[in-house]
C-alpha cells in the first residue's frame, strides 16, 4: 500500500492536490466543525442542564416520566453510528438545507450526532459542582433560573470548556467520516484522491493535517480552561 510512497511522480501528484484542493478542504473542515459544534452546544447545553436540575432532588424537579424519556432519547441518539446517522437524517437534511451532499449538508447530521454527547458532557460537568455552593445560593433566595445562570454554569466553566474541547475534536473526526458519503473537507480529499485513486501520499497528508487540527483545538481548549479556572489563579 505504501510502496514507493515518495516516488517523484507520486509526490508531484500529491503536491498538485495539496496546492489545488487541500486549502479549501481545510476551510470546509474548520467551517463544518465549528458550525456543528456551535449548534450542538446550543442544543446540548440546556439539555444537559435540564438533566441535572430536573432530577429528583434537583433545584427544579420535573416529572419522572419526562426525565426518563429524555434519557432514553439521548442514549438512543448516542448509540447510532455516525455513518448510519447521516443516512437516517437525509430527509431532514434536505428539508433544512435543500441538499443532502456537501459541507453545509453535513452540519445537520454532525449536530444531531453531537448534541446528545454534549448534553452528557454538560451533565457530567455540572455534577462535579460542590452542592454547598448551590445550597448557599438557595439559602439567599435565588430562583432556580438565577442559580443556573449565575452559579452552576459560571462555576463549571473550566470543566465545560474541557468537555467542549473533547466534543469539538470528536466532531472533527466525524467530519472526516462524512466525506465517505458526500461531505466535504479533508475526509473527502483523503477518500476521493487518496483511497479511491490510490494516491496514498495524499491520504497520509490529509491524516496529518487532521491530527494537527486536533492538536490545535486541544491546545486552545486546554489554554482557555486553565485561564478560566479560579483555583489556579489563587495558587
Amino acid at each position: 500500500m505504501f510502496e514507493n510512497l515518495f516516488d517523484p511522480r507520486k509526490v508531484a501528484e500529491a503536491w498538485e492536490v495539496l496546492r489545488t484542493e487541500v486549502p479549501f478542504a481545510i476551510w470546509e473542515t474548520f467551517y463544518a466543525t465549528l458550525l456543528a459544534t456551535f449548534f450542538a452546544i446550543l442544543l446540548g447545553l440546556p439539555l444537559g442542564v435540564l438533566l441535572v436540575v430536573g432530577e429528583k432532588g434537583g433545584i427544579l424537579p420535573l416529572p419522572a416520566w419526562l426525565m426518563k424519556t429524555l434519557n432514553v432519547i439521548i442514549n438512543l441518539l448516542r448509540s447510532v453510528p455516525f455513518l448510519l446517522m447521516i443516512v437516517l437524517v437525509l430527509p431532514l437534511t434536505r428539508l433544512i438545507v435543500g441538499t443532502s451532499v456537501g459541507t453545509v449538508a453535513s452540519v445537520v447530521p454532525l449536530t444531531i450526532a453531537a448534541f446528545p454527547f454534549i448534553a452528557r458532557l454538560v451533565e457530567s460537568s455540572l455534577r462535579e459542582l460542590d452542592p454547598n455552593v448551590i445550597e448557599a445560593a438557595q439559602s439567599m433566595g435565588a430562583t432556580p433560573f438565577q442559580i443556573i445562570v449565575k452559579v452552576m454554569i459560571p462555576e463549571s466553566v473550566p470543566s465545560l470548556i474541557s468537555n467542549f474541547t473533547i466534543a469539538i475534536t470528536t466532531i472533527l473526526g466525524y467530519t472526516a467520516m462524512s466525506g465517505a458519503i458526500g461531505g466535504g473537507g479533508l475526509g473527502k480529499v483523503a477518500l476521493n484522491y487518496g483511497y479511491y485513486r490510490y494516491k496514498y501520499l495524499v491520504m497520509l497528508i490529509a491524516v496529518i493535517l487532521l491530527i494537527i487540527m486536533v492538536q490545535l483545538f486541544q491546545s486552545l481548549g486546554t489554554f482557555f480552561a486553565t485561564k478560566s479556572d479560579k483555583r489556579l489563579k489563587h495558587k
